[in-house]
């Protein structure tokens, strides 16, 4: 028997339930949901988690659609599921926990005396490592982006190796491997040698369905390669990015790009002008090195210095 919350599942069944980590501003009790698949054979175990940041959507639009495919009489192994991690950001649709104001992947391993945060990051991170690989479900918040899976251990970390085949079965097609803050599950897992990564699902508002599908198909391609399901998953070259610049607006108005997310930049190529609202050109802002489109804001105002777009650098295919 496995169990996660009140979610209990013994081999060949599937529950789901609440993992109750605190009490909301009138006293209810709050709990995460919770899901565990428990296949019919014994294996390994797989953590999913989605909604550490609460306005970021697909990856629960991709736990939706993923777990009532899950046939545990075709399973080898154990999935846990946490749908919703952050719960008290989730409910108003914000980024951070607003109990706290903290954002909840920088929290971990977390704390269970702790704020809202970290006794939340605190509870799932009991439960993620409890497994063999984990998979953190993220999108690139509200802003456009392209779908990725970031490898946050660092190159030097002894699991770099392992981090990056998880992030290639996976499938995307870009990687981002650069090592991540402190307080990211995919930084604090994998000191306690759980190879992780941070798939980043696109970027909306609400869901994007071709997101959704790409994170659907990524986790039944981890599934069939480290043999949860059966089936041979042939694994892809990826496009690898080691870091970003990132490019601001350098005058107010209206921002028109000229490359697609996605599209490789040359350095000295016009990334996005900024006009007037009749159209008057004001600026134009070029890329600094030869990259690809990775980011970029959702609105086209901007005040002198704000965020405009991302490019991903030093980049490889692996």
């Amino acid at each position: 028997m496995t169990t996660l919350g009140t979610a209990s599942a013994g081999p060949g069944e599937v529950d789901t339930g609440r993992l109750e980590v605190g009490e909301t501003r009138d006293g209810s009790p709050f709990g995460l949901p919770v899901a565990v698949i428990n296949g019919a054979e014994p294996g390994d175990t797989l953590y999913l988690q989605a909604v550490s940041d609460g306005d970021e959507l697909n990856g629960v639009g991709v736990l939706q659609r993923v777990v009532p495919q899950l046939d545990p009489a075709e399973l080898s192994g154990t999935i846990l599921v946490v749908g919703i991690v952050n719960y008290h950001g989730f409910q108003v649709a914000e980024h951070r926990n607003p109990i706290d104001d903290r954002k909840m992947n920088r929290t971990y391993p977390g704390d269970e005396a702790g704020t809202s945060s970290e006794r939340i990051a605190a509870a799932t991170f009991e439960a993620a490592t409890r497994a063999d690989l984990i998979l953190d479900l993220h999108q690139g918040s509200t802003s456009r982006m392209i779908d990725e899976v970031r490898v946050r251990c660092g190159p030097r970390h002894r699991l770099h190796e392992e981090c990056l085949e998880l992030a290639k079965a996976f499938g995307a097609g870009h990687v981002l491997d650069q090592k991540g803050p402190d307080g990211q599950l995919a930084r604090a897992a994998p000191d306690e040698g759980i190879p992780t990564v941070d798939p980043e699902l696109g970027g909306c508002v609400g869901w994007d369905e071709s997101s959704i599908e790409t994170g659907v198909e990524g986790i039944f391609n981890v599934l069939r390669y480290y043999d949860f399901l059966a089936g041979d998953v042939e694994l892809e070259a990826q496009t690898r990015a080691g870091d970003f610049t990132q490019h601001g607006a350098p005058a107010g108005g209206l921002v028109s790009f000229e490359r697609e997310l996605g599209e490789r930049v040359r350095a000295g190529e016009t990334l996005f002008a900024v006009t007037t609202p009749f159209g008057e050109p004001k600026a134009e802002v070029t890329a600094d090195e030869d990259g690809i489109l990775w980011r970029t804001r959702r609105l086209p105002q901007v005040a002198t210095g704000e965020y405009v777009c991302s490019v991903g650098t030093d980049v490889d295919t692996y």
